[in-house]
């Protein structure tokens, strides 16, 4: 059965969407024998050779075009058998491989179907390049979802970047293009060349590839993720059974490329930074490590909120290998990992997502709907199922692969609201009328769902500025489903009255009191973040009022405020020594300020004897969410700039009061009420000389007098040091006085 010149015409240029068809073996069509194609670049000769059944006829093909179309006939044998291809170039190199359009699809109608509603929740096994063996033969599986292209073809250094030569087949209605490509390994480099729903031709990059190029390269590797040896199973038998409402969260927020560096210019890899992270970290006692965007970015000044690869560690600093690497070895040190994931919208690269198949495929077409107009950058469609099924996967993906403890959904204000950010006429309401984006609503849903489902221990993060009600409770009540959400109005409020002249703090005490009306509404994070300390804002330490002295203290009292006040808490790193300046991405940390007298290195030993005052006492982290875990026992005392608390276990068996003094002044004999009788021990003082302050404090701990004060049974005198946050907690005996 010969070729039309149509059909010939469709491969040589490339314009054929069912090459399967065409090429590979196929029976002729009046039943007399066999035909074989192929195309292929560089070949001289080329002979069928039978594989398993050495009695099929062995033929050679004739060259039909100048491009490298060989066709040939046998009437040896009328049924289809497994066949090698023979291939001789024109320096005389002989090669034996398998035929690329000899094999069945990797994909089932399964897949498809499940692909089509958005519930293969492992599509990352389906989609993208996977490294198979097909019919013995070892090789690499190609498929990627482009349904208004006209061809798609696989193009790599394996054919010299040309789209002729492994055209894919669509794969029925599902949108999906499918090749196996025998002989490939891990390392091979390679991109989609489609030809979109215009006819043009342009090269993009896998969706779901595992492992990319660096920039301003971009094409991507095919890469195994599944063979690093975990030995984290402890760690992850504990994070299944943690229910991390109950348990200490102390978060130390870290961007990778900028913690440390081994010299001005260079970065440390995974590998070379995961004993610098694992020791820091644990000598600072912080129970997890939260990542900026990991993911792949080609923009490095985007922190990494701009990916370019969803499925992929970047690879500034290493191989998917490494990067597991990491992780591993802060589990193994009891560390938990934390990822900044970016669901929210993606860049508007040509090689990437962005209008993919020639159509907007992942965004919206209305830029109404599918443009961020503050980020130029572009929104996905919620509600297209494979969009959805793209993203949710992708969560389960971080978790199951490189076995991430927490998710922190970026932006998901922007998701909720269509108007976001957007003046009159510039946005579509929803179908009721009003601002929800009810697709991204039910996506968050069922990303929470999942996740919580399926990788039970998994923590999800909103960073949510807005009063969307039910944001941490269960969607069954109506709620988003998320773990946590970062407390935003608590970090404006405290920042906004820490940065204030103590002079003036008595105005403005509503501040640090109001977070408590609305604390039980959500299950919040307390965060002091990377977007605090950026684009003109200064560093903690510069947001302080004062003079050098005054800086350090108020710091040190803002991070005791935020450890001991209900909710887990986030600091960005830097911060944990004073980090003068602004953060930037391109900069390491001004680690030499450690050597620089004893305020920097004061800083960083207060936050370390803060976190083991931490997770050393449940009553600062166990009932975090119950009402039992809090009361103000004064918050009235604005003349003085003067908060004092208790926090409690959910039984009530362990109690400490943190004593909060704001202004610059040593105030002595000031009385707070307690609310049991015995010796309060001091277990910390901010203004403690070890961390740089006046050595003022209560020597040790006070008795409490049966004398009623604050509504509270008993009372004692205090001495409050200047701007310093001080914690008690009741002892049955007296302890040592100590200086």
């Amino acid at each position: 059965m010969k070729l039309t010149p149509a059909e010939l015409e469709s491969l040589v240029q490339a314009q054929n969407a069912s090459p399967h068809q065409l090429l590979g073996m196929h029976p002729l069509g009046d039943g007399s024998g066999l035909v074989v194609r192929t195309l292929l670049q560089d070949a001289a000769i080329v002979e069928v050779a039978p594989v398993h059944e050495p009695a099929k006829p062995r033929f050679l093909l004739q060259r039909v075009h100048e491009c490298g179309l060989f066709e040939g006939i046998t009437q040896d044998a009328s049924r289809v058998y497994a066949y090698d291809l023979i291939i001789t170039d024109f320096a005389g190199n002989v090669r034996r491989t398998r035929d690329p359009y000899s094999f069945w699809p990797s994909l089932g109608e399964t897949d498809l179907y499940l692909f089509g509603q958005g519930n293969e929740r492992r599509i990352y096994d389906k989609l993208g390049a996977q490294l198979r063996e097909a019919d013995g033969v070892p090789g690499v599986s190609f498929a990627v979802w482009a349904p208004h292209a006209q061809r798609v073809s696989v193009v790599g250094p394996f054919n010299n970047w040309d789209g002729r030569y492994h055209p894919m087949r669509r794969l029925g209605a599902s949108g999906v293009w499918e090749l196996f490509v025998p002989g490939l390994g891990e390392g091979t480099l390679y991109k989609f060349e489609v030809r979109n729903v215009h006819g043009q031709v342009v090269l993009k990059t896998d969706p779901c590839g595992f492992f990319f190029e660096p920039a301003p390269q971009n094409a991507s590797i095919v890469w195994n993720n599944r063979k690093f040896g975990w030995t984290d199973n402890a760690w992850m038998e504990e994070r299944r059974a943690r229910n991390p409402l109950r348990a200490p969260l102390s978060i130390y927020e870290v961007h990778l490329g900028s913690w440390m560096k081994k010299n001005v210019a260079e970065s440390y890899s995974y590998r070379e930074v995961a004993p610098l992270l694992v020791e820091y970290v644990r000598r600072l006692g912080f129970t997890h490590v939260e990542f900026l965007p990991i993911s792949e970015h080609a923009y490095y000044p985007s922190w990494g909120y701009q990916v370019t690869g969803f499925y992929s560690p970047t690879c500034r600093f290493g191989t998917p290998d490494d990067f597991q690497f990491l992780i591993n070895a802060l589990h193994e040190a009891g560390i938990g990992v934390i990822v900044d994931w970016v669901p929210a919208h993606f860049p508007r690269d040509d090689w990437a997502l962005a209008k993919f198949d020639g159509t907007a495929l992942y965004e919206h077409e209305d830029p109404r709907q599918g443009a961020h107009q503050d980020w130029g950058t572009l929104i996905f469609n919620f509600g297209r199922h494979e969009v959805r099924n793209f993203l949710t996967a992708n969560a389960l993906f971080w978790c199951e692969r490189f076995h991430i403890d927490g998710l922190r959904v970026d932006a998901v204000a922007s998701m909720l609201y269509l108007d976001y950010s957007r003046k009159e006429g510039e946005w579509v309401p929803n179908k009721y009328g009003g601002r929800e984006n009810l697709e991204a609503i039910e996506f968050l849903r069922e990303f929470n769902h999942l996740v919580h489902t399926e990788v039970p221990g998994v923590m999800t993060i909103a960073e949510e500025s807005t009063a969307w009600p039910l944001v941490t409770r269960p969607p069954y009540l109506g709620g988003l489903g998320f773990t946590f959400k970062w407390n935003m109005g608590w970090m404006h409020d405290t920042l906004r009255y820490f940065s204030r002249d103590p002079l003036y703090r008595r105005y403005h005490q509503h501040d640090l009191t109001f977070a408590m009306l609305y604390h039980h509404n959500e299950n919040f994070i307390l965060p002091l973040s990377h977007d605090e300390i950026v684009h003109g804002k200064c560093s903690l330490l510069g947001k302080m009022p004062g003079d050098d002295w005054q800086k350090f203290a108020n710091l040190r009292a803002l991070l005791g405020y935020q450890w001991t006040f209900p909710g887990k808490h986030l600091l960005i790193m830097g911060s944990e020594f004073g980090q003068g300046q602004e953060w930037s991405e391109n900069r390491a940390l001004d680690w030499w300020l450690l050597e620089q007298g004893p305020q920097h290195a004061g800083i960083q030993r207060f936050v370390a004897d803060l976190n083991q005052l931490y997770t050393g006492h449940p009553a600062l982290w166990e009932a975090d969410y119950d009402l039992e875990g809090f009361e103000w026992v004064d918050c009235s005392d604005s003349l003085h700039s003067v908060f004092t608390f208790l926090r409690r276990t959910k039984d009530g068996g362990q109690k400490l009061l943190v004593i909060l003094h704001l202004t610059p002044a040593l105030r002595t004999n000031y009385r707070i009420g307690l609310p049991t009788a015995g010796y309060w021990r001091e277990l910390l003082n901010s203004d403690a000389a070890l961390y740089g302050g006046s050595n003022a404090g209560n020597l040790g701990g006070v008795t409490a007098e049966e004398l009623n004060m604050h509504g509270q049974p008993f009372s004692a005198e205090f001495t409050l040091p200047p701007c310093s946050v001080c914690v008690f907690v009741v002892d049955s005996q007296p302890a040592t006085p100590t200086a």
